[in-house]
């Protein structure tokens, strides 16, 4: 497998960079390790202050270059990287695996959306209209035109490796902009087999520059240096919080994807063995490693003690393991940092008076694995009930009203993603119409596609990433008056 792993690099105006230098031009460097092995994966060069301000005037020349191509040439060369990914499936989807821990097939289903989306917006970039409008005196044109805002810097986490850099890349590309992009140090070759096909595709020079180093000087290094134009971050609240402040110095457009903690509202008329069997696949996936990871399950007490049982008994099923061995269902937690968070939420749970009905503590060997785990009855004074858990945690808690369960999904200040199951039609209106979040699903936990608006709401952030929305986050929208 370390074969199928590729040098990790800069790229940067069309130029592959690896950690080699002269001297005390040497590069920084940090071992990027397999979560599920504990075993290094290769040395991941940090950008220098030179590189990074030559990947800031790449991304200015770059941009220059790539708002002159016509949108349909634009959406072609978006095609042929999402084809070329598509071609090098098994690999990349086996690249992302080995680090970010998560099961094969769930990296194989995400580089499909991944693709998807650059091809999606290949063809949305063409239809970025304006319209003329209606003349108030004869003689004069009122025209409004949609044009690309500039270079487009990303900071993506390393949750998904594929498809976080995909909406990022697909929107800024499609827009005509140009991308710098920042992933995750933990995670980095996926996004660089990414600008690898886009380079193979025919994108010029500059228009993409894939960087990494220490976040919390490389980040803000990049938005001071008055080239970028836009940020797009996916992140936690805080540091989310903290890449606001500096961006307002620079009045530069942001789109925060920030931290959730979803709620999930399970009514007595839901058809119960359905509901179990997709909460606890969504509870799973990528061990919870996910911004819209359903976490905080309140079930009616006519059928808590039911819920409550048949989700312990599945979630003991779980086979935890190699993410590269094709039964696994779950793989490890992304580092021992994760690991350790998650193992201290539980505990604190636990001395607020939770109960434990599977899991709560980490497996020995190699790797970074933790048991899935359930528990109920828990506080609201317990961490875990106000703090995104970001793992495989299920919380799971009784309520006997309508009223009393939206006061309790609404409480937190986050509002990234909700969920709720029932059979009842005038409930469904309503959950849409009260539940506080940017995306809502009712009797599914499915709610991002290509063509859907991704993003979330109060302290979970603003603005969306994917759908026409995430295209026109990178428009400027221009008045122009002919007298």
């Amino acid at each position: 497998m370390a074969t199928l792993y590729p040098p990790l690099q800069l790229f940067i105006d069309g130029k592959w960079i690896g950690k080699e230098g002269i001297g005390k031009d040497a590069r920084q460097s940090e071992t990027v390790l397999n979560p599920a092995t504990g075993e290094a994966l290769g040395e991941l060069p940090h950008a220098s202050g030179a590189d990074l301000d030559r990947a800031l005037a790449s991304a200015e020349r770059g941009f220059n270059i790539w708002r002159a191509f016509l949108p349909e040439r634009r959406g072609d060369i978006l095609r042929q990287g999402a084809l070329r990914l598509r071609a090098d499936a098994e690999r990349v989807a086996t690249v992302a695996s080995l680090e970010s821990g998560k099961p094969l097939e769930q990296s194989r289903i995400e580089l499909v959306m991944a693709a998807q989306t650059l091809e999606w917006f290949a063809e949305e970039g063409r239809r970025a209209y304006g319209r003329v409008l209606t003349q108030r005196q004869s003689g004069t044109r009122l025209t409004v035109v949609k044009q690309p805002i500039g270079p487009v810097a990303a900071f993506t986490p390393w949750n998904f490796p594929q498809g976080n850099p995909a909406r990022k890349l697909g929107a800024a590309l499609g827009a005509g902009c140009s991308c710098l992009i920042k992933p995750a140090e933990d995670t980095p070759a996926s996004a660089l087999l990414m600008a690898k096909a886009l380079q193979e595709a025919g994108l010029p020079d500059g228009v993409c520059n894939v960087v990494f180093g220490v976040p919390a000087e490389v980040c803000p290094y990049i938005l001071r240096a008055k080239v970028i134009r836009k940020l797009t971050f996916t992140g936690s609240v805080p540091v989310g919080k903290e890449l606001t402040k500096i961006c307002a110095e620079n009045m530069i457009r942001t789109t925060m994807e920030l931290g959730g903690h979803a709620p999930v509202l399970i009514f007595d008329d839901a058809n119960l063995e359905q509901t179990l069997n997709l909460s606890v696949a969504a509870k799973i996936r990528n061990g919870g490693q996910v911004c819209v990871s359903p976490t905080r399950f309140y079930v009616h007490e006519a059928v808590y003690q039911r819920f409550l049982a048949g989700f312990s008994e599945r979630i003991a099923r779980i086979k935890v393991g190699n993410p590269l061995d094709e039964s696994v269902q779950m793989g490890p937690m992304i580092h021992a940092r994760r690991r350790h968070a998650v193992h201290e939420l539980i505990e604190d749970a636990l001395t607020h008076g939770a109960r434990l009905h599977h899991g709560g503590a980490p497996i020995a060997g190699p790797g970074f694995f933790y048991q899935p785990t359930v528990l109920s009855d828990v506080s609201e004074n317990a961490r875990i009930m106000n703090e995104e858990p970001f793992g495989p945690v299920a919380i799971i808690n009784s309520f006997s009203s309508f009223e009393e369960v939206i006061a309790k999904a609404n409480r937190l200040p986050y509002g990234l993603a909700a969920y709720a199951f029932t059979d009842s039609a005038k409930r469904v209106q309503l959950l849409g119409e009260q539940l506080e979040a940017g995306m809502i699903g009712l009797n599914t936990f499915a709610i991002s596609v290509p063509e859907s608006p991704f993003g979330g709401i109060k302290e979970s952030g603003h603005g969306s990433e994917q759908a026409i929305e995430g295209l026109d986050c990178c428009l400027i929208t221009k008045l122009i008056s002919e007298g």
